[in-house]
């Protein structure tokens, strides 16, 4: 029945009644909190970009990693800061790489919280390409590229050669204790060939968050510079997705889930919301979705000038996010979300 008889308003006089009648909950149980790992000892470099992230060396990685269990966030995903990088990411896969060292010292003393290993190869190229990277002339295919080319045409990101490193990598990682493996690069096959991989090294069990719908986006920048991961020529929109194109995101996570993907995941979050609800509606997976370091940066640098209601504005975000459809938060806001959620 319409206006006078029906008043939507008297469902919102108090806080208890909004809260009875609330359709979206946001919980700590729903969030992951990215850490990034860096060498050293005692390390705790703030991220210029991104107030309150930090670099973290191993041990201070661990105490970051006990706060946020203790405030009920079950899970983190770590990023690796290597201490030298190459054309083939030897850091992503060595046995005693960064993550795989802060993995081990987290297991020891955090053991019921989860880990997730991000699997990419940017942070660990020299050219800060997700991929390997070759000269595109025919007479030089097989030379790996070290130094920037003198334009963009004269080289090739090669996606089946990088699919070896990347299984090898994600071995790598769930021998040393991370819990779910989490491929970021968008090299076509890579989930199978991650499945595969883990299936043969007896670890059959491990599941897999592939990063299926990753958008070439502007959002990244601050994560680049926490990552030291900018791609030294060229960019990556050859390989990670246009962002205009939903119909093709909705096939790439079809192509990941037939390939083995046991949870999807949507990234940037907040200027994909409509891929994220078409995910939803389509797909049964656990669906995830990462609030990126631009969204972050955004909300700081308003919040600082006292544009905004940071707290409130945090949660507003973080809350169109679950609506959208993700029932899994990756957020650089997880710690605070989680104090300010109980």
């Amino acid at each position: 029945m319409a206006f006078p008889i029906t008043r939507l308003r008297r469902l919102r006089q108090s806080e208890q009644l909004r809260s009875m009648v609330r359709e979206t909950r946001l919980s700590p149980h729903s969030l992951v909190y990215p850490m990034f790992v860096c060498p050293g000892e005692g390390v705790r470099k703030e991220v210029r970009s991104m107030p309150g992230v930090f670099n973290l060396s191993v041990d201070q990685a661990v105490k970051e990693a006990g706060e946020a269990h203790g405030l009920g966030v079950p899970a983190v995903i770590l990023f690796g800061l290597p201490e030298k990088k190459d054309e083939v990411a030897t850091g992503a896969w060595a046995e005693d790489g960064v993550v795989q060292q802060a993995a081990r010292a987290i297991k020891r003393e955090v053991r019921d919280l989860v880990i997730m290993g991000d699997v990419c190869l940017c942070e660990y190229m020299s050219h800060g390409h997700c991929g390997v990277v070759r000269a595109a002339h025919p007479q030089s295919l097989g030379a790996a590229v070290a130094a920037p080319p003198a334009a963009a045409t004269e080289y090739e990101i090669v996606n089946d050669a990088t699919l070896e490193i990347l299984a090898r990598t994600a071995v790598s990682l769930a021998r040393a204790g991370v819990d779910v493996i989490a491929p970021s690069d968008m090299m076509d096959g890579r989930v199978g060939a991650i499945r595969k991989a883990l299936d043969q090294a007896g670890l059959a069990n491990t599941p897999i968050l592939s990063y299926a719908a990753k958008f070439a986006s502007g959002f990244y920048g601050p994560f680049r510079e926490a990552a030291d991961s900018a791609p030294q020529f060229g960019d990556r929109r050859s390989y990670q997705m246009d962002g205009a194109n939903l119909r093709e995101a909705m096939r790439e996570i079809g192509l990941d889930i037939e390939e083995g993907a046991d949870m999807i995941m949507v990234k940037p979050a907040m200027p994909y919301l409509d891929v994220i609800a078409a995910a939803r509606e389509r797909f049964d997976l656990p669906l995830a979705a990462y609030q990126v370091s631009g969204e972050y940066a955004m909300i700081e640098a308003a919040a600082r000038n006292n544009w905004i209601d940071r707290e409130r504005v945090m949660l507003e975000a973080l809350q169109s996010i679950r609506r959208a459809g993700a029932s899994i938060i990756l957020t650089y806001y997880a710690k605070e979300a989680a104090r300010l959620l109980g």
